[in-house]
């Protein structure tokens, strides 16, 4: 009877980690202010341009204005939290004729505000959203282009973020980061992406956003609830090696970003169900590029944000009224309540990431011809138990799981490893937990 007891106690104690949610990323839903992106998004379309290579010195007009008040936005969350964050201006020149939208030498400055955690301080999840702007002709940096939702939203979304996550202490890093030249050829990204190999930061993921604010798509649908991740399927940087054991093992769809954005789909669906994330197989859209790629080109998980339903008519347009219809990425076009919600997925996720000991480094999978699936896995320093997550072959998400406590190995009896792909994530105390990690070798 007490050995019956003790095992209806751990299961009991097992029930409760795996099945609760935290408070707190509902509280966290609950702070984002849709008046305060509101106001972030109007003083950055209020610079009249932020073309990359537009005006520097004007404190009201161009990159120059914008960047110095995002610094100044930062500067002041930061000294509302006790300086809990570190916030600094990265550049790099890149010289006329890099590309044809490279018209002369620019310096491209990025800002970025480092929330370091208490635990992991060289571990980083990074939240991301576009500086520049442009219209019609991407080379005219001195006409009116306001950008208000491509990308002052994204902007606005990762200033906001900041200032809610900072009243909250993480085991690890948060990067709150505003990328310059993304119009111009993605130099911001690729600029950041450099530093942070340069001073061996150990990248989560990339979370970019870009265009989170206009809810009436060109296609006729109208949705506040609808949103899209894209995620590339397997890294650029990926080994021969790798690519010819993925066609044996499987694998063609669960890289690390792919990994990152299951993650998110998953948060927001447990936290913010009214949402519809819709997970892209794609890099990005068709042939269009975004700020997650150079990270993505540097090994590292990172994937976009953004809404479901485009209006090509408030993208990359010069202000104007044609044919009865109206041009431009202005104000008017943005829904605040939209943006809110799209940076409230954000923060959670960040959190949960953030609050999570780190993922396994190796997870080896055996079980061929035989009538269960074997797994062990790296201990993790932090986790107090492990997840075992599995799917059908053909579904985009980790359907089924099972907690197994604080072990390195586990058989799925009767679950034949044929029919399954399988993950492994690890669990802290607090119940959150790593993204879940791919089978990276195989035992027999």
């Amino acid at each position: 009877m007490k050995h019956f007891l003790f095992l209806l106690g751990a299961l009991c104690s097992t029930a409760t980690l795996v099945g609760q949610t935290d408070t707190q990323l509902y509280d966290i839903i609950n702070n984002i202010s849709a008046k305060r992106i509101q106001n972030d998004v109007t003083t950055l379309a209020n610079f009249g341009t932020r073309h990359t290579l537009s005006d520097t010195i004007s404190e009201t007009r161009g990159i120059g204005a914008a960047r110095r008040w995002i610094k100044s936005e930062f500067d002041k969350i930061a000294s509302e939290c006790n300086n809990c964050l570190e916030v600094f201006y990265q550049k790099d020149l890149v010289k006329k004729g890099e590309n044809s939208r490279i018209t002369k030498d620019v310096m491209v400055v990025n800002v970025a505000a480092i929330q370091r955690g208490t635990k992991y301080p060289n571990r980083f999840i990074i939240m991301s959203g576009d500086i520049d702007s442009r219209v019609s002709d991407p080379n005219d940096y001195t006409s009116d282009a306001p950008g208000a939702n491509d990308n002052a939203t994204g902007m606005a979304g990762a200033m906001e973020a900041a200032r809610v996550l900072s009243k909250y202490q993480f085991e690890n890093s948060i990067v709150y980061l505003g990328l310059s030249g993304e119009e111009q050829g993605l130099f911001g990204g690729k600029g950041f992406a450099a530093y942070t190999k340069e001073h061996n930061w150990e990248i989560i993921g990339v979370m970019n956003n870009d265009m989170i604010g206009n809810i009436t798509g060109v296609d006729g649908v109208v949705s506040n609830r609808d949103f899209r991740i894209f995620s590339e399927p397997v890294p650029p940087t990926e080994t021969e090696e790798q690519r010819r054991a993925r066609r044996f093992y499987g694998g063609e769809v669960d890289g690390i970003s792919r990994q990152l954005a299951r993650y998110i789909h998953k948060t927001t669906k447990t936290y913010m169900p009214e949402m519809n994330p819709i997970m892209v197989y794609r890099l990005d859209r068709f042939g269009r590029g975004g700020h997650h790629r150079p990270f993505n080109d540097a090994g590292y998980a990172g994937i976009r944000i953004m809404e479901a339903h485009e209006n090509y008519t408030q993208q990359h347009q010069d202000i104007r009224t044609e044919n009865g219809i109206a041009y431009g990425d202005v104000l008017e076009h943005v829904d605040f309540e939209y943006v809110k919600k799209l940076t409230a997925v954000n923060a959670i996720n960040l959190a949960a990431m953030a609050w999570a000991p780190p993922a396994p480094k190796t997870v080896e999978i055996g079980g061929i011809v035989e009538p269960s699936a074997k797994l062990k896995w790296s201990k993790v320093e932090g986790a107090t138990g492990y997840k075992i997550y599995w799917r059908a072959t053909t579904s985009p998400t980790w359907d089924h799981y099972t907690y197994v406590g604080n072990k390195t190995e586990f058989t799925l009896d009767g679950i034949v490893i044929d029919n399954f792909f399988f993950g492994v994530a690890a669990i802290g105390a607090n119940g959150h937990e790593s993204p879940v990690v791919f089978p990276n070798a195989v035992f027999r």
